[in-house]
């Protein structure tokens, strides 16, 4: 039995790496899924190779307008909104006395702002049947890192934000949860490891091989490794879990 069989999802940066892994483990529990993303020819393709009456739409979550545009859209081609994958977000770097007043609005605007706003717009959605929110948080936001603050402090706030909204919606049957992702290889760590490889003064890739290398379960990540809880925490399995942060990073973190 397919476990999400006539549900419909958004997933935002869906178009891919991690989005779009789960995008497709969604589809194959029997999900309709928009694929909410700024790239949208990459979106498009994504949901074409997903069928089922899956869809992208061109979201810039830093936007209200494009927020509420796209939950109007889901809601008038899917007939409501079941599950909200808050996966979109960027990542910089640098020392902590060259952070710029353009990065920390850049990384919080998309990190967190999007994050919450999203959740709220497909929250009042969901009010009256319930639903599902998966927020997509970071071992970055169970720690600092000495070149990484302003990513690790918008990862935090999601873990926190998870925590708050999965209180305050519970009671209208809306299970919000979170999974916290290790290193994973996509092409968003292409850019972590070059700017490692800027502030470390590495060759390129050594960065990747070293952190790939201290990960107990012996690699990195692949989207892939995620989909699992996210389609636990978008099932029914999940009704009694409410605003946890699940680590799926192969034993780097136990919290």
């Amino acid at each position: 039995m397919m476990r999400l069989e006539g549900k419909s999802a958004i997933i935002t940066g869906g178009a891919r790496g991690i989005g779009a892994a789960i995008a497709e483990g969604y589809a194959r529990e029997g999900a309709r899924i928009c694929i909410a993303d700024i790239e949208l020819k990459t979106a498009q393709e994504t949901a074409a190779r997903l069928g089922n009456g899956s869809f992208a739409f061109p979201l810039d979550v830093t936007k209200l307008e494009s927020i509420k545009a796209c939950v109007g859209e889901t809601e008038r081609q899917f007939g409501g909104i079941d599950i909200l994958v808050n996966n979109a977000a960027i990542f910089d770097m640098a020392p902590w006395g060259e952070i710029t007043e353009r990065s920390y609005d850049r990384v919080f605007a998309v990190n967190v702002k999007g994050l919450i706003f999203m959740l709220q717009e497909v929250a009042e959605s969901m009010k009256g049947k319930g639903g599902k929110i998966i927020n997509i948080a970071s071992q970055a936001g169970r720690r600092g890192e000495a070149l990484v603050s302003v990513y690790c402090a918008s990862k935090a706030a999601v873990i926190s934000i998870t925590q708050s909204a999965g209180l305050a919606l519970i009671s209208h049957g809306i299970n919000v949860n979170g999974i916290a992702p290790g290193v994973v290889d996509t092409p968003m760590w292409d850019e972590v490891d070059a700017l490692f490889a800027k502030y470390e003064n590495r060759p390129k890739g050594e960065k990747k091989w070293l952190v790939a290398e201290n990960v107990p379960f012996g690699r990195m990540g692949k989207p892939e490794d995620q989909v699992g809880c996210a389609i636990f925490l978008a099932s029914r399995d999940s009704g009694y879990v409410v605003a946890q942060t699940y680590n799926v990073d192969g034993g780097q973190w136990m919290s």
